[in-house]
C-alpha cells in the first residue's frame, strides 16, 4: 500500500508518521510505500527509512499536485493548510494554500482517474470553524455551516468539494473536522486558538504562559493522541457506513477555560497555575466569541472515533508523550 502525508511536517502529521513507524498494528495494513509531503523537508522515521521518501513541495504551485498524484498513492491524509489566525491575517495566503492547493489535489486526482481506473481514499483534515453563531446549546449532526472566519470558510468550501468529487466517484472522501487539538507540543504558533494549549504546556515546563481570555470561554477540545486516532481510524473505516455526508464532526471534550486552569491544578499543582498571567487580548476575544463550544458528535462516535471526557485525561496525555511522565 502506498500512502501519502501531505503536511507532513505539521505537529499531527509528525505524530501520524510516529503511529505508522510503531509497527503493522498502528495503521491496520502494511505500508510498502510512504510519500512525507510538506513546504519543509519532513523527517522520516529510521523505521520506515526503507519505504519512504520525504518532498519538500507546496501543494499550492502549479502542476505540484498533479506530481504527487502521479505516483497514484492509495490513501491520502490531507493535512496542510495554514493555522486560523494566519489565515485572517493574510487573506490572499490563507485562500490559495487553504483552498486553492486542495481544489489543484482534488483535481489531479480527477484527471489521473481518466488515464486509467484511480479511485484513492482522501482524509481531509477540516475544522470545526466551518460552524459559526448563533449556535445551539448543542451543535449537532445536522446544523448547517456558516463560519464567520477566512479559514473556517476555506475549510467549508473545501468540505463540499470533497463530498461533490466522492458523489462523483473521484475518489474515497471523508473530512475530519478537528476540535482544537490541546495540548500541542512544541512552541506557540499563529492559531488564534494556541492560548488553550500555552496556558498548559509553558507552565508543565515551568514557564510563564499568557491567557488573552476569560475563564469563562468554553471550548471543543481533542488531544493528539485522538487526532490521530480519528487518522487512522478514518483511512480503515467502511466508507459505505457514512453514507452521502462525508464530513464528520469528531468527539471532543466541551470545556471552560476555568476547568482547563483547574486540572492544571489538580495535576501539576498551585505553582503551575501561577504560572498563567491574565493579558486580555481584544482580537483573539474577538475571534472567539464566534466559535462552537459543544457539539454532539453522534454519528462520528457511532462510526467508531473516540476522545477524552476530561481535561485531566488530556494534561496527563501531554506528561506521558511529551514529557516522559514528568514534568
Amino acid at each position: 500500500m502506498h500512502v501519502m502525508v501531505i503536511g507532513a511536517a505539521g505537529m499531527v502529521g509528525r505524530k501520524l508518521v510516529e503511529a505508522f513507524a510503531a509497527g503493522p498494528d498502528s495503521f491496520g495494513k502494511p505500508i510498502d510505500r510512504l510519500t512525507l509531503v510538506d513546504v519543509i523537508p519532513p523527517t522520516i522515521p529510521p523505521a520506515l527509512s526503507g519505504v519512504s521518501a520525504a518532498l519538500a513541495i507546496d501543494l499550492s504551485d502549479a502542476d505540484a499536485a498533479a506530481r504527487l498524484i502521479a505516483t497514484r498513492p492509495d490513501v491520502i491524509f490531507h493535512l496542510a493548510a495554514i493555522v486560523s489566525g494566519e489565515a485572517e491575517a493574510d487573506f490572499d495566503k490563507g485562500y490559495r494554500v487553504n483552498l486553492d492547493g486542495t481544489r489543484a489535489l482534488f483535481e489531479a486526482i480527477r484527471h489521473e482517474g481518466r488515464r486509467e481506473p484511480y479511485k484513492p481514499r482522501v482524509i481531509f483534515a477540516s475544522s470545526i470553524a466551518v460552524f459559526g453563531e448563533p449556535f445551539p446549546e448543542k451543535i449537532g449532526d445536522e446544523f448547517f455551516t456558516t463560519p464567520l472566519t477566512s479559514y473556517g470558510t476555506q475549510k467549508a468550501i473545501c468540505e463540499l468539494l470533497l463530498s461533490d468529487y466522492t458523489r462523483r466517484g473521484f475518489f474515497d472522501g471523508i473530512g475530519i473536522r478537528l476540535p482544537t487539538i490541546c495540548i500541542r507540543p512544541g512552541t506557540p504558533n499563529k492559531a488564534a486558538s494556541g492560548f488553550f494549549s500555552n496556558i498548559l504546556r509553558e507552565p508543565l515546563a515551568g514557564q510563564e504562559a499568557v491567557l488573552p481570555v476569560d475563564e469563562s470561554v468554553r471550548h471543543w477540545f481533542a488531544s493528539p493522541r485522538s487526532a490521530v486516532g480519528f487518522f487512522l481510524h478514518a483511512a480503515l473505516i467502511d466508507t459505505a457506513k457514512i453514507g452521502p455526508r462525508r464530513n464528520l464532526t469528531m468527539p471532543g471534550l466541551s470545556a471552560l477555560v476555568g476547568e482547563e486552569i483547574e486540572a492544571l491544578r489538580r495535576v501539576a499543582g498551585e505553582k503551575a497555575v501561577r504560572l498563567i498571567r491574565r493579558e486580555p487580548d481584544p482580537v483573539i476575544r474577538r475571534i472567539v466569541s464566534g466559535w462552537a463550544t459543544d457539539f454532539d458528535a453522534r454519528r462520528a462516535r457511532e462510526l467508531g472515533f473516540t476522545a477524552e471526557s476530561n481535561f485531566d485525561e488530556i494534561i496527563r496525555i501531554h506528561i506521558d508523550d511529551e514529557l516522559g511522565g514528568n514534568f
